[in-house]
């Protein structure tokens, strides 16, 4: 077959294959949100309305409608771009989730850039020094890590760093228009916090992979040639040692997004995860609906994106994809 028109038909089954997900996940979702306790019309009220104003609201709102026909209404508007408004405040949910889409992406972008220093260094030298002190000491401390909850680490790293040497602040957000140094600042804590947890999968599989890959002949005989062993480690073994590295880099979005929603209240973050528990207490559903079908979208977009980056660190991959 055709390489080419074998991408197209790969890519296009992946696709459809995602847009089911999304739609199972957006129902799913639907169904929940409609089984929360409380009523959202009684708290959009307030305490003083009369049930005629209640029974009002909720007339408007359509909540008085069968669950079905509500969600075959809400996800055709999705389906042409509009997410709906918020039920407190009247603020589209598009625009609620784009003004704090930067602060999210930011975080998880720092937080997975912290979380490879500290793996890809670790890892490498587990696999060089296996079973040896150095990684017996890496591995104690990785399971250390990983066994602290992120809640935890987070108190932990704002008691020692914000409160006792007031190197860094505790809570808060400085947007990158107030300054590189200033925004870098208000992530390191948080995106330390949940890069201490998602490290260590990473560690453990790249060691993996890396001991198999520096058995390899070419392996040895780089070092037959009296190659340096760092340009051995990272120029020859570690581009074939990261295929499943990329992996849980995609599958770790989800984890990611999980530590995000408690980092973001821990630290005052204005993101997406602290909009989204705000809309869960506020029985704001059109929002809870729009983060969580928008966080799904960007989850089963980055598996995707890793399918596709496969073919681009193994060219064997790209061969039997062709062949196939």
């Amino acid at each position: 077959m055709n390489p080419i028109k074998f991408h197209m038909k790969y890519f296009g089954k992946k696709l459809l294959r995602l847009f089911a997900i999304v739609l199972a996940v957006s129902a799913l979702t639907f169904l929940m949100v409609d089984l929360l306790p409380g009523d959202a019309a009684y708290e959009i009220a307030g305490e003083e309305a009369s049930l005629s104003d209640i029974e009002a609201i909720r007339e408007e709102l359509g909540l008085n409608r069968n669950i079905f026909v509500r969600y075959a209404a809400w996800i055709s508007e999705v389906l042409r771009g509009n997410l709906g408004e918020s039920y407190n405040n009247g603020e589209r949910v598009s625009a609620a989730i784009v003004s704090r889409l930067p602060v999210t992406i930011e975080l998880l972008l720092v937080s997975q850039v912290f979380a490879l220093l500290l793996a890809i260094p670790a890892g490498i030298a587990g696999a060089y020094k296996a079973e040896t002190g150095v990684d017996k000491s890496l591995s104690s401390a990785a399971f250390a890590m990983m066994s602290i909850p992120i809640f935890v680490s987070s108190l932990v790293l704002i008691y020692f760093f914000a409160l006792k040497l007031r190197w860094l602040p505790a809570t808060g957000y400085t947007p990158l228009s107030e300054g590189l140094w200033a925004n870098v600042r208000s992530f390191i804590l948080p995106a330390t916090s949940i890069a201490m947890v998602e490290c260590v999968p990473l560690m453990r599989v790249l060691r993996t992979d890396m001991i198999a890959t520096l058995q390899e002949d070419y392996i040895l005989m780089a070092r037959s040639k009296g190659l340096p062993a760092l340009h051995v480690l990272f120029r020859h073994a570690l581009r074939p040692s990261s295929l499943t590295l990329v992996t849980i880099l995609g599958i770790q979005i989800g984890h990611l997004i999980g530590g995000a929603l408690i980092v973001e209240i821990i630290f005052a973050l204005p993101g997406v995860g602290r909009l989204l528990i705000g809309a869960i207490y506020g029985r704001d559903y059109n929002i809870v609906q729009g983060c969580i079908l928008f966080i799904t979208v960007g989850y089963v977009s980055v598996n995707f994106v890793v399918d596709f980056l496969y073919s681009v660190l193994d060219p064997r991959i790209r061969m039997e994809k062709a062949d196939g």
